[in-house]
C-alpha cells in the first residue's frame, strides 16, 4: 500500500493545491492528514482546505488538530473522513485516529489529558493497526521543539512501547520533521505542509518512508 501523509496545513490553501497537482495521476491508497487543517478557523475554512484533495478521489483519513475550530470535526464526520477516536480501514489496513493535542501551556481549542489519549487507543486499537495522531509520542525527533525539550504525549509513547504498532504518523511540532523508531514502530512527522513538506509511505514487507518537499 502507498500513502501520502501531510500535517499542519494551517489554512494554506495554496500549498494544498500545489500538493494536489503534484500527486494528481499517481496511485495512492489513501491520503492521511494529521491535523491542524486550519489556524484557529472553523469548518468553512476547513472545507476550503480540503476541496482540492477531495477532487482527487483518493480516500482521505483525517484527524483534527489542536488549532482547528470547534466545528471542524463535525465537518470531517459529515464528509465520512473523520478518524478521531475511531478505527477505520483502508484496503484492509486499520487506522486509529487521535485528534487534538496533549495539554499545552497555550490553552488551544482541542487538548486532551494523557488519560484521554490512552483511552482512545485502548478502545480502538487492534494488533497491527496504524496510528494517525496529531500529537507525536514523547521522546522522539518528532516531538522535539527548537530549544530541545520533548513535548509529545507520554501516554502515546507508553502505548507504542507496549503494543508496537507498525507505524505512527503525527504532526503538531513544526520543527519535528523526521523519522524515528520506538522499538519496531516507525514514527513519521512529515513536517508542516504550509512549509511545503509531506511524506510518501509504502507499506510492504518493510515500511519505506520518503520525506518530500513541494
Amino acid at each position: 500500500m502507498r500513502f501520502i501523509a501531510v500535517t499542519d496545513i494551517h489554512g494554506n490553501v495554496k500549498r494544498v493545491r500545489q500538493l494536489a497537482e503534484v500527486i494528481r495521476g499517481e496511485e495512492f491508497d489513501a491520503l492521511l492528514v494529521a491535523g491542524d487543517l486550519t489556524h484557529f478557523s472553523g469548518s468553512d475554512k476547513a472545507w476550503e482546505v480540503l476541496a482540492p484533495i477531495l477532487e482527487l478521489v483518493i480516500p482521505l483519513v483525517v484527524v483534527h488538530g489542536n488549532c482547528d475550530g470547534r466545528d471542524v470535526p463535525e465537518l470531517l464526520s459529515e464528509l465520512g473522513i473523520n478518524a478521531h477516536n475511531r478505527r477505520v480501514e483502508v484496503g484492509g489496513v486499520g487506522i486509529v485516529g487521535i485528534g487534538g493535542s496533549n495539554i499545552t501551556p497555550f490553552h488551544t481549542i482541542w487538548e486532551l489529558t494523557e488519560e484521554e489519549i490512552r483511552g482512545i487507543l485502548e478502545r480502538n486499537y487492534r494488533e497491527g493497526d496504524i496510528i494517525l495522531s496529531h500529537v507525536p509520542p514523547h521522546g522522539t525527533v518528532a516531538d522535539r521543539v527548537h530549544f530541545g525539550h520533548h513535548v509529545g504525549s507520554r501516554a502515546l509513547r507508553e502505548f507504542i512501547e507496549e503494543r508496537q504498532p507498525p507505524l505512527v504518523v503525527c504532526g503538531h511540532i513544526h520543527e519535528g520533521r523526521g523519522i524515528d523508531r520506538i522499538g519496531e514502530t516507525i514514527v513519521v512527522n512529515p513536517g508542516p505542509l504550509f512549509r511545503k513538506y509531506y511524506a510518501v509511505i509504502e507499506l510492504e514487507e518493510e515500511i519505506k518512508v520518503k520525506l518530500k518537499k513541494l
